[in-house]
């Protein structure tokens, strides 16, 4: 048996997210359904993180364990070819059989993408929040700068997170200010790892500080609670990207 490095892209607009689930449809079943007769039988495929429902990947990694004749090229363009159109395999790499998609990650960086305009452009709004009121940025800035480094993040946390600790280490957290109703806002964040729903309720948080609700101390305040409820809305699942994994 091959240990089989999958690198992928997809448009989570139509999907359940990563996860298989009791209903809908999952990228993980999608990739499974797809290697199994390649394979001569049912595979597991481990992904390196949960995307949710309506979150999209520009480099998602995904380990296989492949009994199949195909080699790596050949693979990637048999998925390819029936797999959905909105799902594409980059590359399939063999790799050593300890690395594993998810267990070897040392860092995630995610992106997430707002288009702070009175419209928000056809070609552009199944990917970004569209957020009309004016954004203070350097405001948001200002508030950005509490979350970097090793916090405890359980402010930030999604119901039903299934972990033993809510400590998280932030490395970078950006903005990169676009203008107009094709140029959205996009806030880059880096870290080791990422709490359920942990960027979007960031995100949520430092809009309600952009539009002019909340002062920039107040996010600090909120971290150091460790409240759920103190904190802002949950950003919605279309801005969000999965940008890399780092091993």
């Amino acid at each position: 048996m091959r240990n089989l490095k999958i690198t992928l892209q997809y448009d989570g607009t139509n999907y359940v997210g990563w996860q298989r689930q009791a209903a809908g449809t999952s990228i993980q079943g999608l990739l499974e359904e797809a290697l199994a007769p390649m394979a001569g039988g049912a595979v597991v495929v481990h992904g390196a993180g949960r995307t949710d429902a309506g979150v999209h990947a520009l480099a998602q990694i995904a380990t296989v364990s492949f009994g199949g004749a195909l080699e790596a090229p050949t693979l990637a363009r048999a998925l390819n070819a029936v797999l959905p159109s909105d799902v594409r395999v980059l590359a399939v790499d063999e790799v050593p059989h300890e690395f594993h998609a998810r267990f070897s990650a040392v860092g995630k960086v995610y992106e997430y993408r707002i288009v702070n305009a009175p419209i928000v452009s056809p070609f552009v709004v199944r990917y970004a929040w569209h957020v009309s009121q004016p954004l203070d940025i350097e405001a948001m800035r200002a508030a950005s700068t509490e979350l970097v480094g090793a916090h405890d993040f359980a402010a930030f946390q999604g119901a039903g997170s299934d972990v033993g600790s809510s400590e998280r280490f932030v490395r970078r957290l950006e903005w990169d200010v676009g203008r107009g109703f094709e140029l959205p806002i996009v806030m880059r964040i880096e870290g080791d790892g990422f709490l359920r729903h942990m960027v979007r309720n960031i995100v949520g948080t430092l809009v309600e500080v952009g539009v002019g609700r909340w002062p920039p101390s107040r996010v600090a305040d909120i971290l150091a609670s460790r409240d759920r409820s103190g904190a802002g809305p949950t950003a919605p699942a279309l801005g969000l990207f999965l940008v890399r994994v780092e091993y």
